[in-house]
């Protein structure tokens, strides 16, 4: 038996190490293990069914607004608009609308707001709304109140029952205050003459009368020929006029204190132009601040002599939603393109712009007067007589025989105006 072991030994080794159906030896280096790892395939994966997460829900706020409009609706801010209403509100409009506003605005609103629609607007709302401004905007229009131009007779001269100062009646002291001009950005003085008996309680209409070139506002009352506060009090007096206060402006509006007017050139003359601005933007609000007035249109009137006859024009022209009455006493040329001595004006309107065509507003009255021998200004008065009865403007004009470019002509004019404005 133990000399079989060594061959059985020998036999076991030599099966082994063959591997039937193998053409190849399986070798394997002293230091590696023997065992190998199965290898393995990687199984399919069936993708699986993506989770849908339902997107977290808002809860909806008890106010709801709901814009329905046939045409797109345009709504434009300054600043961001709400609206605030305690139920559902649907707005509709059948056309496109726009609502502008310079303040955020609410359907309840504190500030004004403006709403400017093109066609007609419904607001249907499922309870009650309430718009509340504190001023309604509109854009009203009025007839033409020719009536009184029609029915009004002129005097020639201003009698010296009106220009003359009457023994036991007291004549008002003009008063001069200084305001804050924006427009020019100074400090600019005017003088106030309140009516005999003056009385906070009770409210006045106001004419503001412009002086001429190289004045101010201490020309009318310091020049004993013009006899302005005698007219307007006697007048008064008589029962013939209203009760009204006048406001002497100083019409230069200029933007740099050393500029004065000259003849030397037309920029010299340009800041009386700019005095609509100083007197609409600054001017009236301060007198309405501080002065017992009526306002609007009815009762508010502005006239002037010469240059200030040419202004008081540009602004009866240009604001007559502002100016129910307009006067112009000897004016200056440069209205509307002229050449005089001076200079060739340019013009503040062409002549065929000279006209209310197109305007909400046409003046009460319209009047225009001139000496028959003006050596200043001449006939410029009826140039722009003829210029506006070619347009269709409703007006008077009138001749003053033999005045001059003088007070003559000033007190004339002024004594017919004021006693048919404000009527």
């Amino acid at each position: 038996m133990k000399k079989l072991l060594p061959i059985l030994l020998a036999l076991v080794l030599l099966t082994g190490c063959g591997h039937k159906g193998s053409t190849e030896s399986l070798t394997t280096p002293d230091h590696v293990p023997a065992t190998t790892a199965p290898e393995t395939s990687e199984p399919e994966t069936t993708p699986e069914p993506t989770q849908t997460t339902e997107p977290e829900t808002t809860p909806v706020p008890e106010t709801t607004v709901t814009e329905a409009t046939t045409e797109p609706t345009t709504v434009t801010t300054t600043e961001p608009t709400t609206v605030t209403t305690t139920e559902a509100t649907t707005v509709t409009t059948t056309e496109a609308t726009t609502v502008t506003t310079t303040k955020a605005t609410t359907v309840t609103t504190t500030e004004a707001t403006t709403v400017t629609t093109t066609k007609a607007t419904t607001v249907t709302t499922t309870e009650a709304t309430t718009v509340t401004t504190t001023e309604a905007t509109t854009a009203a229009t009025e007839a033409p109140k020719t009536e009184l131009m029609d029915s009004i007779k002129i005097e020639e001269f201003c009698p010296s029952s009106a220009s003359d100062r009457r023994n036991g009646v007291t004549y008002p002291r003009a008063e001069h205050k200084t305001y804050r001009s924006k427009t020019t950005g100074l400090d600019r003085g005017v003088n106030i003459v309140l009516p005999a008996g003056y009385d906070s309680s009770k409210k006045y209409p106001v004419i503001y009368m412009l002086h001429g070139i190289f004045c101010d506002e201490y020309t009318f009352i310091n020049d004993p020929a013009y006899r302005l506060i005698e007219i307007c009090t006697n007048l008064a007096k008589d029962g013939l006029a209203e009760d009204m206060i006048i406001v002497f402006p100083n019409i230069y509006a200029k933007t740099d204190s050393r500029q004065e007017p000259s003849f030397n050139d037309i920029s010299s003359v340009a800041p009386y132009d700019n005095f609509i601005n100083d007197l609409v933007n600054d001017l009236m609000p301060f007198i309405e601040k501080n002065y017992s007035v009526k306002t609007g249109r009815d009762n508010t009137a502005v006239a002037g002599f010469s240059m200030g006859g040419r202004e008081a024009l540009f602004i009866g022209f240009e604001r007559p939603d502002l100016f129910g009455y307009c006067g112009a006493f000897s004016p200056a040329p440069g209205l509307t393109p002229m050449r005089d001595w001076a200079f060739d004006h340019p013009g503040q309107y062409k002549e065929s712009e000279l006209t209310f065509a197109g305007k909400d507003y046409t003046p009460e009255l319209l009047l225009i007067s001139g000496g028959t021998k003006d050596g200043t200004v001449g006939d410029t008065y009826k140039k722009y007589d003829t210029i506006m009865t070619r347009n269709s403007v409703k007006h008077i004009c009138y001749d003053i025989t033999g005045a001059d470019h003088d007070a003559n002509a000033v007190n004339s004019g002024f004594y017919n105006f004021v006693k048919n404005i404000f009527k």
